[in-house]
């Protein structure tokens, strides 16, 4: 799926984050769902410059961790769902997501692949669809969370080979337990199958940890939450996360699931290797009340966190705009905070053409507030939040969301599917 060509347009905003640089001015040349030029002066106001007055342009959101959004769990999700999310994403400033799916019989995660490569094939406005992150069902349950210990299972060559062949073209990510038996074999399987490998979920010791990344696996999910810990004499998961540079650390910086002690402890000790990540479930976008996770009831309170009846975190209702005002809040630079939301996720997955603003790269955009809050979310070029009309409101006196009349072809919009 690619989209299509957005026609020539300028952005410029009075903070503009390109890679480690703040330009103060700053603008964006687009054409053809590309960037084409990033200029640090102001070009002249007229048709096809949309003059942002306010706020920080950055590049789109990369979520590779969301379960559901706006009361809609993506593993039930009908195509209206599906739509929905990726509406619903595109409000945090989120240009492209992974699905997840949590642990499940075989049978229903071969079938959620098919619903979301489908999702995918007819993909309309919102975020990007990039493809499916599996949590599951390689897990220990010593360390289960909110996945169902039942459908766990050992990560057998027919087991992996079956979600694979399943997964083909729309499998990106797969979170797996290595101390499971056969593990490490799965590892070298995936990797060779072109799946970026997360530990979670996870019992292991250090040295189990350590054999994962030597076989290829280079992520970890959702760090110190449902993993073996920190210490001093047995580093964990989550201290050999810290320690290998092999390894990039999935974060989820609500400052619940990880104190916000602990959120400064990572990004000083692994800054560059931090991927911020919502685990938004079907509650995120709501009000508090009842919804669903990978078809299981959860109930969300006043506080904002998910839980199983039993009392278990389940999931998040973080928006990824907010984790990165989060990260800015406890003293992390803002192109950093930025990076871990954006370039990071993107590179980890092999998305160089994303999450950045470069001449060259898919012209995925977010406008953000003073407060770090999204206002507009742009997809290939093209506006998918909110209406024209709606941005020049926010935008101020000198905007024209219009773009320029198109005189000349453009490249081929999107990029990659």
């Amino acid at each position: 799926m690619e989209r299509g060509a957005s026609a020539p347009l300028v952005v410029s905003a009075p903070r503009v984050v390109a890679g480690e640089r703040v330009l103060s001015p700053g603008a964006v040349a687009i054409d053809g769902g590309r960037i084409t030029a990033v200029l640090d002066e102001l070009p002249p106001p007229g048709e096809g410059h949309l003059r942002l007055d306010r706020g920080v342009l950055v590049p789109g959101l990369v979520d590779l961790q969301v379960n559901g959004f706006g009361g809609v769990d993506l593993a039930e999700a009908d195509p209206e769902g599906w739509a929905r999310v990726a509406a619903g994403m595109a409000t945090t400033g989120v240009a492209s997501f992974l699905a997840t799916f949590t642990t499940a019989p075989l049978d229903a995660l071969v079938t959620a692949l098919g619903r979301a490569r489908a999702a995918r094939a007819s993909a309309g406005t919102g975020a990007r669809l990039l493809g499916v992150h599996l949590e599951g069902p390689f897990l220990s349950p010593a360390r289960k969370g909110a996945h169902d210990p039942a459908a766990m299972l050992d990560p057998s060559p027919t087991a992996v080979d079956r979600l694979v062949e399943a997964g083909r073209g729309v499998l990106v990510l797969m979170t797996l337990a290595p101390e499971r038996p056969g593990a490490v074999a799965a590892i070298t399987s995936l990797v060779r199958a072109g799946v970026v490998v997360s530990v979670g979920h996870s019992d292991a010791h250090a040295a189990e940890v350590v054999a994962a990344a030597d076989a290829g696996a280079r992520m970890v999910t959702h760090l110190f939450n449902a993993q073996r810990g920190l210490g001093h004499r047995e580093p964990g998961v989550a201290g050999q996360a810290l320690a290998d540079p092999r390894l990039t650390l999935g974060l989820i910086a609500d400052l619940q699931h990880v104190h916000p002690a602990i959120c400064r402890v990572v990004l000083a000790a692994a800054g560059g290797r931090v991927v911020l990540i919502s685990d938004a479930t079907a509650a995120a976008g709501m009000p508090p009340g009842r919804y669903r996770l990978g078809g299981v009831a959860v109930e969300v309170s006043d506080q904002g966190l998910p839980r199983r009846d039993d009392g278990t975190i389940a999931g998040s209702t973080l928006r990824l705009d907010r984790a990165v005002a989060n990260v800015v809040s406890l003293g992390h630079s803002l192109p950093d905070a930025v990076a871990a939301a954006t370039r990071v996720p993107a590179d980890l997955i092999g998305r160089d053409d994303l999450g950045r603003i470069a001449a060259g790269a898919v012209a995925d955009l977010a406008w953000l507030g003073d407060d770090l809050a999204a206002n507009a979310t742009w997809v290939g070029g093209t506006l998918v939040w909110p209406s024209p009309g709606r941005l020049e409101e926010l935008a101020g006196p000198h905007a024209d969301a219009r773009p320029a009349r198109q005189g000349r072809a453009g490249a081929a919009g999107g990029g990659r599917p």
